[in-house]
């Protein structure tokens, strides 16, 4: 599949490309080569296990099916559950528990769940005496996000270790850390040696998708990691037949790489092609890393443009109050901006004002929106731009009388890496606030899993009553609370009409429902079932969504709404308010 592989090799991208598929089936095709490899992934919703029909888990387990591979899933939770307990277990027969609780509360925020995860990461990378047992190892990575936010991470803490002299923030004593160090620094090594290692970025053939690969490639670069390689997974086959939305799929696929830019245009490049069968199990991989034919009956006969809820009729919904906070949520590549770019343009059209926001560090709403309209106003919540506002703000109010050996703990406690996600939260809030007088549409709210996180132990709120007097925190909201009130929010997830898409938006509502929150809808995007074609393959791939379409109208939603596949990628406000038509219209579009 892919030509003289290093020994470390990196699968990463948004989610839906198809990282664990290509890391899945690369894993496959060195054993089948007598290579001896071990798979790991580091996603948080990592369906490594499923793609193998092997229960796996946070410990090395041989996939018997495969001989000769072995695979580990990292789960943040367990990680940062035994990262706690390495540090507080030492202390509960020594220090009062008063003290105990504060060092709990410093190790519960987001953060430590982050650091713990790259903990049992580097442990893997730079375990010597492991990875010289294998030939290969395959790393499936988290959404891209994550993922340079994990790689950046070690010259994060370094830094703030080496500058820091006082609290350590919510990552609890200072001393936990230190001895990672060391550590650490082999990790950023092997990650930025050319030789060793090889990251991959993973796109599907679509202008945002790899707007945001070059992106990626450029924070790459600047982290010292250059060995990078394009995988453009999905290509719509060449052989149409003559059906209008496959030639038109073909026509978007082929501007989308003509469209790229040079620095990603000049990668050393692999292109997939879109397959009908679901990349589950160990022969449906071995046919796809071989080239093999699909085993799917691509002659199947099903009902083709049927009938489904439209997204306009959610709208009319949302609509009714007037006012209020909608949130997009789902994994990153299901077309949440896309999807709250619509809504947001199709209540301007009908005459409310609409703030229309991001927390993504990586939006592309402008680019969606490609233009501007009455009533819209767009915004976007930028973590750079907000903790220097945040730091500016702490200094100035609380580190205005301070001594100088005060403040200097004052500020190396604001050099944490915690404040950026203190000071885009607090961002978040404000944004809140003005749902109350207008509609607030607001794409890549954060994740089910950090909310849970934040509801669960409070040390976000904590976090910002630190720098808070006694009046504003009698006053204060938190986001969380505005979140749980089902009068002031609705929460959208938006999926794919794909089996692991599915699933990865049902662990997601379960989360959210652990939190007090209940999602209003969801959103099944960028479905064939409820588009029109002729073209085998686009029809076998129909048929295969009926079932993930039909769980989410029967066992996950009792509001939903499918939006057709678009022969053009809808930007610009016309096509936006078209995603909100009947699905017959839309169907035909």
């Amino acid at each position: 599949m892919f030509d003289n592989l290093p020994k470390f090799v990196f699968f990463t991208g948004k989610g839906g490309v198809g990282k664990t598929s290509l890391a899945c089936a690369t894993s496959l095709d060195l054993t089948a080569h007598g290579k001896k490899v071990l798979l790991v992934s580091t996603d948080p919703a990592s369906n490594v296990g499923q793609v193998f029909e092997t229960e796996i888990g946070n410990k090395i387990t041989a996939i018997t099916k495969a001989p000769g591979l072995d695979a580990i899933e990292i789960n943040p939770e367990e990680a940062a559950a035994e990262y706690r307990e390495r540090i507080i277990g030492p202390m509960r027969d020594i220090l009062p528990e008063d003290a105990l609780r504060s060092i709990e509360e410093q190790l519960s925020g987001a953060c430590t769940i982050e650091i713990a995860a790259f903990d049992e990461f580097t442990a893997l990378l730079t375990d010597n005496e492991l990875v010289d047992r294998y030939d290969h190892v395959i790393f499936d990575t988290a959404p891209t996000g994550h993922t340079i936010r994990m790689l950046k991470l070690p010259g994060a803490w370094s830094g703030f270790l080496e500058d820091g002299k006082g609290d350590a923030s919510c990552l609890g004593p200072l001393a936990g850390l230190e001895k990672q160090r060391e550590k650490y620094a082999a990790a950023v090594d092997r990650l930025s040696d050319a030789s060793t290692t090889r990251l991959v970025l993973v796109a599907r053939p679509r202008q945002s998708a790899l707007m945001e690969v070059a992106r990626t490639s450029i924070e790459l670069a600047d982290i010292g990691i250059r060995n990078q390689h394009l995988a453009i997974n999905g290509m719509m086959p060449a052989d149409t037949g003559g059906d209008p939305l496959a030639k038109a799929l073909l026509k978007r696929d082929r501007d989308a790489l003509a469209a790229m830019t040079p620095e990603v245009a000049a990668l050393p490049r692999a292109e997939f092609t879109l397959r009908s069968e679901n990349l589950v199990g160990i022969e449906a991989l071995k046919r796809f890393a071989s080239g093999a034919e699909d085993s799917a009956d691509n002659g199947a006969k099903i009902a083709m443009g049927a009938e489904f809820p439209s997204l306009g009729s959610l709208v009319d919904d949302i609509e009714a109050p007037g006012k209020g906070l909608i949130m997009f949520m789902g994994k990153g590549g299901v077309g949440k901006t896309t999807m709250a770019a619509a809504v947001a343009s199709e209540l301007a059209a009908r005459g409310h004002e609409v703030l229309l926001t991001t927390t993504d560090p990586a939006a592309h709403i402008t680019e969606t929106l490609a233009g501007s309209q009455s009533g819209l106003t767009v915004s976007r919540i930028d973590p750079e731009v907000e903790t220097a506002r945040y730091r500016d703000h702490v200094l100035t109010t609380k580190g205005r009388d301070l001594d100088a050996q005060a403040r200097a703990m004052l500020e190396e406690d604001l050099r944490s890496p915690c404040t950026e996600e203190i000071a885009v939260f607090q961002a978040f809030s404000k944004v809140i606030r003005e749902s109350t007088r207008h509609f607030v549409v607001m794409d890549t709210a954060p994740t089910g899993h950090t909310l849970l996180l934040l509801d669960a132990t409070g040390s976000y709120h904590k976090d910002i009553l630190r720098h808070t007097d006694a009046k504003q925190q009698a006053r204060m909201v938190t986001p969380m609370m505005r979140i749980q009130d089902p009068e002031q929010t609705k929460i959208l997830l938006v999926t794919l009409p794909e089996t692991t898409p599915v699933l990865e938006a049902a662990h997601l509502q379960d989360d959210l429902k652990r939190a007090g929150i209940v999602p209003w809808g969801w959103i099944v995007n960028s479905s064939l079932a409820a588009a029109a074609t002729t073209q085998p393959l686009l029809r076998q791939r129909a048929q295969a969504e009926q079932a993930q379409i039909a769980k989410v109208a029967n066992e996950l939603s009792t509001r939903y709404a499918v939006v057709p596949m678009q022969a053009d990628e809808p930007v610009g406000v016309e096509k936006l308010q078209s995603l909100c038509a009947s699905s017959d219209t839309s169907a035909a579009a």
